[in-house]
């Protein structure tokens, strides 16, 4: 195939004799981001299959994770070789390490979870999503990068409206955002209007504002455009989304990687909301921490002393 062939070369040409092998999943994860726009087509595709999935890639054959990422078994070789790796089981062990390097508590907390599903589907499908939720948490809690939410929380604190951005599974997010922000006082504008004036409204946002948007996979193609849009005209942008690979990536100002876990199929959304409660408090706290510093400032600067 075509597709085949490009890849190959492509891949061929970005061998310089001089690749850094990464052991450990943090730095694999790293040299996946720098590498993936040059990436041919095929491996970029695994790759964000293999961010998205890693204890699927841990614990499966390479037969069925090239049908779950939907590529031909040869790709993940590829794919080893083209990071470095002298082959699939060598790239897959960086997977493996990285259950081993898990917290113990977080390994007991699903131990438990597990050991008490009842016998009944009912009780079986309730402890299922319960175990999903818990380890997509845990699993933010172990990855989130702290001063990326600092300089998020930051740019967002500046803006003089924010606006949301989100469709189908991603909007309780935003509109809990959006609940939050009306309580707390802090103006927003959610892009997500019943009578279609979506761009309409996203057309208010000057550079001056910033946005929040939320998309996971398949991504919702009109999140993305209207991300994109406020992007190309200035705005500045806090994704959340489920991979280095995701659209919103590459048009936002910071991006939270959430991955979650799923039970049957249907996706947490609890680290997600996690995050999405945490940002407008911690907004409206940094709001208040610059109105006190403006007002302790004249008497700092003794402007407020009688003559």
């Amino acid at each position: 195939m075509d597709d085949h062939q490009d890849d190959h070369q492509n891949e061929v040409s970005g061998q310089d004799g001089a690749i850094r092998v990464p052991r450990d999943f943090d730095s694999l994860r790293s040299v996946i981001i720098e590498r993936k726009a040059a990436m041919p087509k095929r491996l970029a595709q695994v790759a964000a299959y293999a961010l998205g999935h890693p204890d699927e890639i841990a614990f499966g054959t390479a037969a069925s994770i090239a049908a779950a990422a939907e590529v031909q078994p040869s790709t993940l070789v590829r794919l080893a070789h083209h990071l470095g790796f002298d082959g699939f089981s060598d790239l897959q062990t960086v997977f493996r390490e990285r259950l081993r390097d898990r917290t113990l508590s977080y390994e007991e907390r699903l131990a438990t979870l597990e050991q008490g599903s009842a016998a009944d589907a009912d009780a079986e499908l309730l402890t299922g999503f319960i175990t999903a939720a818990s380890q997509s948490v845990a699993r933010l809690a172990a990855t989130i990068d702290r001063d990326l939410f600092s300089r998020a929380v930051e740019l967002l604190a500046g803006a003089e409206t924010i606006f949301l951005v989100a469709k189908r599974r991603s909007y309780p997010l935003t509109a809990h955002m959006a609940y939050a922000f009306g309580k707390l006082g802090i103006r927003h504008q959610m892009i997500a209007s019943p009578n279609g004036i979506d761009t309409e409204l996203a057309g208010f946002a000057t550079p001056r504002d910033a946005a929040i948007a939320v998309s996971f996979a398949p991504y919702a193609a009109e999140s993305i455009g209207q991300a994109q849009a406020l992007g190309e005209r200035g705005v500045p942008i806090v994704a959340i989304t489920d991979s280095a690979f995701s659209p919103l990536s590459g048009c936002a100002t910071h991006w939270f990687e959430v991955a979650e876990a799923d039970y049957g199929g249907f996706r947490s959304l609890s680290a997600s909301m996690a995050l999405a409660m945490a940002l407008p408090v911690a907004i409206a706290e940094k709001r208040r921490q610059r109105e006190r510093g403006r007002r302790a400032a004249p008497k700092r600067n003794g402007t407020n002393i009688p003559n």
